[in-house]
């Protein structure tokens, strides 16, 4: 099993290079949502008065998945299941590739939520070993749900929010991925871009007197 340090969370998953995100392009930036065309007849609709509540919201403020969002229809031999809820055709990242996901982690006994990411950026061997897995058979542009086994997890040590011994479970869309050459391709050419340009040595001065 992988060290905690390689384990999956917001801040360990950073790639090391800066700028991450931007080697994935700008095309995967947020498209403005589609607004519908009104309809020229309809009126505008009356407002309704609500009354305003003072129920205190609990914190911290974690989402509880229902038990038919907990479990996965595809078992593999080393005990990671799946159920593909977006297929998709085409490739699927390698160990060595660098990933770009949306992706939702909760227990599989109580199902609250414990972390989540959007455009996400991160190795694909930099992370728990039964999501490692599972981002392997996701092609690009798939949304999979990952049901990952405690020794494929985080194991007895357990891992902040996450107690001991626990199932996880996460809904990942696997938005884009390059492998480890282009990132290293992107890396050398970002680094050649920052390094101070050379300057040739001035010219020596006219007129000195001569001694």
């Amino acid at each position: 099993m992988k060290q905690l340090s390689r384990a999956l969370s917001p801040l360990a998953l950073s790639l090391s290079f800066a700028g991450a995100l931007s080697l994935f392009g700008a095309a995967h930036a947020a498209s403005p949502a589609h607004k519908p065309a009104a309809a020229k007849s309809a009126a505008p609709a009356a407002k309704t008065a609500v009354a305003a509540s003072n129920a205190i919201i609990p914190l911290p403020l974690n989402p509880i998945l229902p038990p038919a969002q907990r479990v996965c229809g595809t078992k593999t031999a080393s005990g990671v299941s799946f159920t593909m809820l977006r297929p998709a055709t085409g490739p699927v990242p390698a160990e060595e590739d660098y990933v770009l996901v949306n992706y939702i982690g909760y227990l599989a006994a109580t199902g609250a939520v414990f972390d989540q990411g959007m455009h996400a950026t991160f190795p694909v061997a930099g992370v728990i070993p039964g999501f490692s897995q599972g981002l392997q058979m996701v092609p690009k542009g798939g949304i999979a749900r990952f049901c990952i086994p405690a020794a494929m997890g985080y194991g007895a040590q357990g891992a902040g929010p996450i107690p001991a011994n626990s199932d996880l479970v996460f809904q990942v869309e696997l938005v884009d991925y390059k492998t480890g050459a282009e990132i290293e391709t992107m890396r050398k050419a970002r680094a050649a871009e920052a390094a101070p340009a050379e300057t040739a040595p001035a010219p020596a001065p006219t007129g000195t007197p001569q001694q």
